[in-house]
C-alpha cells in the first residue's frame, strides 16, 4: 500500500512553494516524522516529514519545480521491499502515470511564457478586492502564471489601491550584453524564492513608503558595565548568555508604548495602532535575510527575550523556522554591527512603519562634563514612514530608546 506525501498548509496568504532540496531519493527507507523533501516559500523553508514509515516509490515533483498547496509530492511504499515491487509488478502503470501527468504539467506551464494574465485571482485574493473595491487590473500578481495572491492585495492596498506595474517594465529592460571573454567567466543562477521575495519587498518599501532615516548615536559603557558585573550569574540562572539584543528590544519596547505611531501601519486610508509589541529580529542565514518575531516582547524580561532570540536564531540558521514565527511582526531591530558595520540606513520591513539599525560598537573620544574622554560608542538609525511618523516622533523615539540604553536601570524600573 502506498502513502502519498502532499504539500502541507504553508501559512496565511501562501499557495505554493519551490522544490528546494530532495534529502531521500528513490529507493531510500524513511522512518516516521523523518524529513524527505524541503520546500522553499517566499518567508521561509519547510521540511516536509514522512506520514508513515517505509520506502521513497516516486518522486512526482523534481527539485525547482513550483508546487500549490496540497501538491503531490510523491509517494511512500509500505516495507522495505516496495520500491523494487513498484518496478517489477507496476512497471506498465507507472510509466502511464508520468506519461499522463508530464503534458499536464507542460501544458500548464506553457503560458507562462505569455504575459500571465490569464490566470483568475486567488479565492482568498477575489473575497479581498471585493469588500476592499479594488479591481484585478490594479493588482501584480506575483503567483504562478501571474496569479493574484492575497499577499499582492495587501501590498496593492498599502500603496493606496493601485498596481505597482512598473515592475513588468523593469524587466523588460535589455541586459548590456558581457564580452565573449567576461561571458565565459559568468554563472547565472536562478533566484531562490526568498531572495525574491526579499528583493520585491525592498524595492516596494521604497517605492510606497516616505522613508526617512534619523540617526543618534549612544555611550554602551553602562550596559557593557552591567553585562560584565552580571553575566555570569545571569548566565547561569537562566541558561542563557546576556547579549546585547535584550536591552535594546527592551529600550524598543518602552519607546514603542510612548510613541505608538512608530508601532503602527497604513491600511488603505486607515491607521492601525498595535497596543502590543511583536519585535522582529532580522537574521542572516545562508540564503538570504530572515525576520523572526519575538511575540509580544513588551510583556516579556531580558531574560525572556534574550532565551526567545536564541531559539529563533538556532531556527532560522538550521532551517526550522515556523510560519507563526515569521508573521505578525510591529517593528523590526535589525544588527549590522556583528558584521563590523559602522553606519547604515535600513529599509523598512512593509507594512511596518519603523526599522532600528544597530551598528558596531567602537571607542570614540567623545565632550562628558568639558573633558575628552575615550567611550564605547554606537551609531543608531531609525528609518520610518513620515506619512504616519512625524520628524517629531521619530527623533524622540531614538532620544528615549539612547536614554534607556545608557541608563539601563530606567529598563527595570520601567521609566
Amino acid at each position: 500500500m502506498a502513502t502519498e506525501i502532499r504539500v502541507p498548509t504553508l501559512g496565511e496568504s501562501v499557495t505554493e512553494a519551490t522544490i528546494g532540496t530532495w534529502l531521500k531519493k528513490v529507493g531510500d527507507t524513511v522512518a516516521v516524522d523523518e524529513a524527505i523533501v524541503e520546500l522553499e516559500t517566499d518567508k521561509v523553508s519547510i521540511e516536509v516529514p514522512s506520514p508513515v514509515a517505509g520506502t521513497l516509490s516516486e518522486i512526482s515533483a523534481e527539485e525547482g519545480d513550483t508546487v500549490e498547496l496540497n501538491g503531490l509530492l510523491g509517494m511512500i511504499s509500505d516495507g522495505a521491499g516496495a520500491a523494487p515491487a513498484k518496478d517489477e509488478g507496476k512497471g506498465g502503470d507507472k510509466p502511464t502515470e508520468k506519461a499522463e501527468a508530464k503534458p499536464a504539467e507542460e501544458k500548464k506551464d506553457a503560458p507562462a511564457k505569455s504575459e500571465g494574465t490569464d490566470m483568475p485571482p486567488a479565492p482568498s485574493a477575489s473575497k479581498m478586492m471585493e469588500e476592499k473595491g479594488i479591481k484585478a487590473e490594479n493588482v501584480s500578481g506575483s503567483g504562478k502564471r501571474g496569479q493574484v495572491l492575497k499577499g499582492d492585495v495587501l501590498d496593492a492596498i498599502n500603496k493606496g489601491g493601485s498596481s505597482a506595474s512598473p515592475a513588468p517594465a523593469a524587466k523588460s529592460a535589455p541586459r548590456p550584453e558581457s564580452k565573449p571573454d567576461d561571458a565565459a567567466r559568468e554563472e547565472r543562477v536562478k533566484m531562490s524564492r526568498l531572495r525574491q521575495t526579499i528583493a520585491r519587498r525592498l524595492k516596494d518599501a521604497q517605492n510606497t513608503a516616505a522613508m526617512l532615516t534619523t540617526y543618534n548615536e549612544v555611550d554602551m559603557q553602562a550596559v557593557m558595565d552591567l553585562r560584565k558585573k552580571y553575566k555570569d550569574i545571569f548566565e547561569k540562572k537562566h541558561g542563557v548568555k546576556l547579549g546585547f539584543m535584550g536591552f535594546f528590544t527592551k529600550a524598543v519596547t518602552h519607546a514603542l508604548k510612548e510613541l505608538p505611531a512608530v508601532n503602527a501601519e497604513i491600511d488603505g486610508n486607515e491607521i492601525i495602532y498595535k497596543n502590543f509589541c511583536h519585535v522582529g529580529v532580522a537574521v542572516g542565514t545562508e540564503k538570504g535575510l530572515v525576520v523572526p518575531v519575538v511575540r509580544d516582547a513588551d510583556q516579556m524580561s531580558i531574560a525572556e527575550v534574550e532565551k526567545e532570540i536564541g531559539r529563533l536564531g538556532r531556527a532560522a540558521r538550521d532551517g526550522e523556522l515556523t510560519m507563526e514565527d515569521m508573521q505578525g511582526g510591529t517593528f523590526t531591530i535589525s544588527n549590522g554591527g556583528v558584521y563590523g558595520s559602522l553606519m547604515s540606513s535600513p529599509i523598512l520591513n512593509a507594512p511596518q512603519s519603523g526599522i532600528l539599525g544597530m551598528h558596531k560598537i567602537q571607542e570614540r573620544p567623545v565632550a562628558i562634563g568639558g573633558q575628552v574622554v575615550i567611550r564605547p560608542m554606537m551609531y543608531l538609525a531609525l528609518s520610518y514612514d513620515h506619512r504616519i511618523v512625524d520628524g517629531k516622533e521619530a527623533v524622540t523615539f531614538l532620544v528615549r530608546v539612547k536614554e534607556s540604553l545608557e541608563d539601563p536601570e530606567r529598563l527595570v524600573l520601567d521609566l
